[in-house]
């Protein structure tokens, strides 16, 4: 069991106040992301089809949940990890053009997780995707979509602010991006998570750009799919990669803490590419991945936002449990519960 207790930790909100204020959190910011975004709403499946390719594979080593539906003749069907790719195809689906877009409420289980302050069997955050064109597939087009997602937050943020005055505002007014590969040149010795926290320590608010491919030191800085976020593509400065990860500065865990995570999606070229990095060519045969190749799935790029995520940093919690219901360990619970932290 991972725990982290701060120190003199007291909840900002008794819990009928916090149910209140999480529901006004995720009302109104589903709302403003899809005007920031021109995104429509649609409704999310909880489960996929097996061996369709469909289902995110997160670092390819998370099981998901599978049983058999005796209505489907039997067929294996697994909940979802999360909409990446299923979002893609409703953009083609919907036909919506470049520049418009969808989301969804996603209800993920991840079994595999392991527990802590900020992970939880039961992941809730919102998928979103847009089309975009192929002259759209830059980094500097990227960098446009984080700075919107990101003035989004700061806005939200801010309303808390105004409902709840004893909880102050701490992002800063700019996001700033940074390599993974420069992350690394700069604290060699540093694990990716302690690279990330110094980096957030010093800016408040970064995008990491670049997760998935192999750095100069021969290791990831994190694992991606190799089918869905676009981390190979070469960038100016000898870089590669056109996604990453939204990470704030938590003044509650005094860490860095990832809100979001999304990037322009994988081309005909891209996808072949990394499924050969990753020594999966064979998944290419998958329903997605023929799709793909073939292209009749749009060009894109997407992401998830973190619901419980999002709230539990924008009402300052030490826990993800305390915004969330799911299952805990009896010893986190009892812990915590010392503590005044309140698990659900």
């Amino acid at each position: 069991m991972s725990l982290y207790i701060p120190k003199k930790y007291r909840a900002t909100l008794m819990p009928e106040m916090m149910e209140q204020a999480i529901k006004q959190i995720k009302d109104s910011f589903q709302t403003m992301l899809a005007e920031e975004l021109d995104l429509r709403r649609v409704t999310a499946p909880l489960f996929v089809r097996s061996g369709t390719g469909i289902n995110d594979d997160l670092n390819g080593t998370e099981r998901a949940v599978r049983f058999a539906v005796p209505a489907l003749g039997g067929a294996d069907v697994e909940i979802v990890h999360s909409l990446a790719k299923w979002k893609r195809i409703q953009l083609g689906a919907y036909g919506i053009p470049a520049g418009f877009g969808l989301y969804t409420d996603m209800n993920a289980v991840r079994a595999d997780e392991e527990l802590d302050n900020i992970h939880s069997i039961y992941v809730d955050q919102w998928d979103w995707e847009r089309t975009i064109r192929a002259e759209d597939r830059n980094l500097e087009f990227l960098k446009g979509i984080v700075r919107r997602i990101y003035s989004v937050i700061r806005s939200q943020e801010r309303r808390v602010y105004e409902t709840y005055r004893h909880i102050t505002p701490v992002l800063p007014e700019e996001i700033v991006f940074v390599q993974s590969e420069e992350l690394l040149r700069e604290f060699p010795h540093r694990t990716p998570a302690e690279r990330e926290t110094e980096a957030a320590r010093r800016y408040g608010a970064i995008f990491v750009i670049g997760i998935g491919g192999r750095l100069s030191d021969g290791k990831k800085h994190d694992g991606r799919a190799p089918d869905y976020d676009d981390w190979t593509t070469p960038t100016p400065g000898g870089y590669c990669g056109l996604n990453g990860d939204i990470v704030v500065w938590n003044p509650v865990l005094e860490r860095a803490y990832e809100i979001s995570s999304m990037g322009i999606r994988v081309d005909r070229e891209a996808l072949l590419r990394q499924l050969d990095l990753e020594g999966c060519p064979e998944r290419a045969g998958l329903e997605f991945h023929r799709a793909l190749l073939e292209e009749r799935i749009p060009l894109s790029v997407g992401g998830g936002i973190g619901q419980s995520r999002l709230c539990m940093f924008l009402l300052r919690c030490a826990h993800i449990g305390e915004v969330q219901a799911s299952l805990w360990p009896d010893q986190m619970k009892t812990e915590c519960m010392k503590y005044g932290i309140f698990l659900k």
